[in-house]
């Protein structure tokens, strides 16, 4: 039986890379499932995502070491993935839970696969949700004196419940520098407009008020820049004169829930590169 593995490598351009790794695979006799690959012009960097199966008795530590001479010889930034370790996530939630119900929901079909490590929120509405489904809901209010000892506690269950990935799904806390940078490529936060505009508490207000006819969402991986950090996926809806800030709020609520899921699911499949302040994002 064969075993499921993603490689994700980058490195500065040149001559052989892609020959060089997957004639090591080919020695293992490994089958190449998906293959994509970018090369950056204003950088001169190169990314590439391959996906592939090892035959039964090629273990991860096999891969790894024969994969160590090219990755050496080009100066690469690897990860290789086992796919079938099923991922976890930490899934941080305010009072607003439209993205967190779509998220369990797409996850209880099967299109996300991952499994809910711990629902953290400062209120108690989502605790019923998260009970339901069986999840670990932590409810750690927050204030400015508790804040750094609050996310502490943040910190510590996303450690001890092994999370790969922390999710902000309407978490209306903006997190510090400090955890921002520990968890950096790890928190992927929905940002209720299309960035860069109307930023703030109340964006479908705003733009009613300046009759934009697109509204849109955003979902980025979380940086000490507040909403600055390199976006992962987008998606926009025209709207018109004749509608309600309400039925802008319902608008992007449904983009919200699929812009965060998508993101989400990209991030699992080891389809979202780094790239400087931007992303490679491998569909």
């Amino acid at each position: 039986m064969s075993a499921n593995f993603v490689l994700t490598l980058s490195c500065a351009d040149r001559p052989g890379i892609v020959a060089a790794i997957t004639t090591e695979l080919a020695a293992l006799n490994a089958n190449i499932a998906e293959s994509n690959q970018f090369w950056d012009r204003e950088t001169g960097r190169f990314f590439m995502r391959l996906a592939f199966a090892a035959p039964d008795g090629v273990s991860r530590e096999t891969i790894e070491k024969a994969l160590k001479a090219p990755i050496a010889r080009f100066d690469m930034q690897t990860m290789l993935s086992d796919e079938s370790r099923r991922k976890r996530i930490a899934i941080l939630v305010s009072k607003f839970d439209h993205t967190l119900l779509h998220l369990l929901y797409q996850i209880r079909v099967g299109w996300l696969d991952a499994d809910v490590a711990a629902v953290i929120s400062n209120h108690e509405e989502a605790r019923k949700i998260a009970e339901d489904s069986g999840i670990p809901f932590h409810y750690l209010p927050v204030t400015k004196d508790t804040k750094v000892a609050q996310e502490a506690q943040i910190l510590d269950i996303v450690r001890s419940t092994g999370a790969d990935l922390v999710v902000l799904a309407r978490y209306m806390q903006v997190l510090s520098d400090q955890l921002s940078t520990r968890l950096f490529g790890q928190v992927i936060n929905i940002h209720h407009s299309f960035l860069p505009s109307f930023k703030g508490a109340k964006p479908y207000h705003q733009a009613h008020e300046r009759g934009v006819k697109i509204i849109g969402a955003t979902a980025h991986y979380v940086t000490p820049d507040l909403d600055e950090g390199p976006i992962i996926e987008q998606e926009t809806a025209r709207v018109t004169h004749a509608m309600s800030p309400d039925d802008l709020v319902a608008a992007g609520r449904d983009i919200e829930s699929r812009v965060l899921a998508r993101a989400v699911k990209l991030h699992l499949e080891n389809r979202v590169m780094l790239n400087g302040k931007k992303t490679v994002v491998f569909g």
